[in-house]
């Protein structure tokens, strides 16, 4: 039987639905040497700012149960590194380019997509988790307004369609996914990662040194569905969903619960094959299950 595994993301098309969560593939030439990215749908890059960030103090890393969690603070080398280095090497690919961009002001955004507007990047996707410095440090995904006021800022420096990456650390997602949506989103993509602590009780002291981080991987999975499904119900966007998937069973759970396609992140750290493994997997449920077309099962559970 003949399957097709295509979808599409705001008039981008990708050969299957599964792309790498940002922060977890660098820009892909890490991983490169482990996975074939020809055979991805798409690689999302690690966040790009208008300038080299340096993150936070370290330790910044900690295992938790069933998952991990990350103070990183977006540390990356900036949109000018970017353009020089990464993005000439994952042209190479036969695979769709997702650049995520993060900022602590409007205009940050608005500067990094701006240099982007004409580069060869198929889709953007916008981390709304970063702190607000203006705003006293709150999130611009935790206030309904400023997610529609950055969504709608960026839209109007954008080249590319506008994927608004979603946080999960709200009351109400569908409301998120409502404001993002009146700013001018194209595509939503969640969940972003779980506000965690954890304490080191022979040292008694944080495990990480910013206190705080951001919890994901397999423990977080059911609350990721349970919001990929509240958004899916609440906007006609194109969703991305994420949140621990670590086997292509996990994976289509949020195909069935209203996503288009979706993205891969920690388990990447764990076995840096389970990106292909996916999409293996999803190709092979298919087969089982007499499912021609990808898209009879997106959003097939109301």
């Amino acid at each position: 039987m003949e399957i097709s595994t295509k979808v599409t993301i705001a008039g981008v098309e990708l050969k299957n639905p599964v792309m790498t969560a940002s922060g977890t593939f660098g820009s892909g030439m890490e991983y490169s040497e482990f996975v074939d990215l020809n055979r991805l749908g798409a690689v999302v890059t690690k966040g790009v700012a208008n300038v080299p960030w340096p993150g936070n103090p370290t330790p910044r890393v900690a295992e938790t149960r069933g998952g991990m969690m990350n103070a990183i603070g977006l540390q990356n080398p900036g949109i000018d590194t970017f353009l020089e280095r990464d993005l000439p090497f994952l042209k190479q690919y036969d695979t769709k380019v997702i650049v995520n961009v993060c900022g602590r002001s409007t205009e940050d955004y608005c500067q990094v997509v701006e240099r982007l507007a004409d580069q060869p990047v198929d889709l953007l996707e916008i981390n709304i988790s970063c702190p607000n410095v203006k705003e006293g440090g709150i999130a611009f995904g935790q206030n309904a307004r400023a997610a529609e006021e950055i969504t709608a800022a960026v839209k109007k420096h954008a080249g590319q369609p506008v994927i608004m990456k979603l946080s999960p650390n709200v009351t109400d997602i569908g409301e998120m996914a409502r404001a993002v949506q009146a700013g001018g989103a194209d595509a939503i993509s969640l969940i972003n990662t779980l506000t965690g602590m954890k304490i080191d009780v022979n040292r008694r002291t944080f495990a990480l040194a910013n206190k705080t981080g951001g919890v994901s991987g397999p423990a977080i999975h059911p609350i990721a569905v349970r919001m990929v499904y509240q958004a899916a119900q609440a906007v006609d966007l194109p969703i991305i969903g994420m949140g621990g998937i670590a086997c292509a069973d996990d994976a289509l759970e949020f195909i069935l619960a209203g996503a288009t396609a979706v993205a891969v992140g920690t388990a990447n750290f764990r076995n840096p094959m389970t990106t292909l493994e996916v999409a293996e997997g999803i190709e092979a449920y298919m087969k089982k299950q007499g499912v021609q077309d990808i898209r009879e099962l997106i959003g097939a559970v109301r």
